[in-house]
């Protein structure tokens, strides 16, 4: 399971601006970051990167005192009375991350969570006033950890052993992380479809999402129509140079974060311009999704 990833390439860096010179159409425009969220509550693998380094900060070594479930609902596999006496006494210990699941380990059994659309969890001290959607409270020594879901898409599984946890997860693909170039060209090697389809598919690559795949595709300058079978070795460079820049500075922020040299600056604005060559950003649908591209950078296959 993936822990902490390298340190990230700050935008601006020689990295960034060699990478940019691979693109089919380039200008001298850049940007420097604003640390604005994107207007998205989705999380993805950067957020639930920071969700565990946010865990394993504030409740690694607390002992589970008892557990309170006032959404019992976004418990999936077992009762809220099953998940209490599962973990009552048990002490939380250093947590793992596979693509957008969090593993809550402990020195017993482990909790997988799933955060949907809108999950997040909060460190509360003791006394502090709850709010409306803190769905699952384990209750610790000196505060508690709270599952918050406005949206019941995620939940909450407890898995007794690794082969529980797969169980739970799915059959995931390596973490996008963990992966090198040559890694990402064998998965891909016998893939079909669309290129943003392959980049989502979390049994393919897990941890990418919506927001995510438009940023490394643009970083790219592939077109999310581009089919997987037509990439040449310097597409899959830029794709997995991509791939990293825009994990790992998105891991140092938290969040994907919007900035001007981004397509995440133009997400949300009406009549947005490409921050590399200034032409019009175009939205429609790929993939049954929201998707964003420069016609320009991005011609279509």
């Amino acid at each position: 399971m993936r822990s902490r990833p390298p340190g990230p390439e700050l935008f601006g860096t020689v990295t960034q601006r060699r990478f940019w010179h691979g693109c089919r159409h380039r200008t001298g425009r850049s940007g420097g970051p604003d640390l604005a969220t994107v207007g998205n509550a989705v999380p993805e693998l950067p957020d639930v990167e920071a969700l565990r380094r946010y865990v394993a900060a504030h409740a690694t070594g607390r002992t589970i005192e008892r557990v309170e479930a006032p959404g019992a609902d976004v418990i999936r596999n077992t009762t809220p009375q099953g998940l209490g006496r599962a973990l009552k006494g048990r002490r939380f210990s250093e947590p793992d991350r596979h693509g957008k699941w969090l593993l809550a380990r402990t020195d017993g059994s482990t909790v997988v969570m799933h955060f949907g659309m809108t999950g997040t969890l909060v460190w509360a001290d003791d006394g502090a006033a709850r709010d409306d959607h803190d769905h699952v409270i384990f209750r610790c020594d000196r505060g508690e950890l709270r599952f918050n879901l406005t949206r019941k898409f995620g939940g909450v599984w407890l898995a007794s052993d690794e082969r529980e946890v797969g169980d739970v997860t799915g059959g995931l693909g390596p973490d996008a992380l963990d992966l090198g170039r040559d890694d990402l060209a064998d998965l891909l090697e016998d893939r079909r479809g669309m290129l943003k389809s392959a980049l989502m598919d979390q049994q393919l690559v897990a941890g990418i999402g919506n927001i995510v795949a438009d940023e490394v595709l643009w970083h790219a300058c592939l077109h999310p129509r581009t089919a997987v079978g037509d990439l040449g070795e310097d597409d899959l460079d830029r794709l997995y140079e991509a791939m990293r820049i825009v994990l790992t500075e998105s891991i140092d922020e938290g969040h994907v974060p919007r900035r001007d040299g981004w397509l995440t600056h133009a997400r949300d604005i009406e009549d947005a311009a490409c921050a590399r060559c200034d032409a019009p950003i175009e939205h429609g649908r790929v993939a049954s999704r929201s998707t964003y591209w420069c016609p320009r950078c991005q011609p279509r296959p």
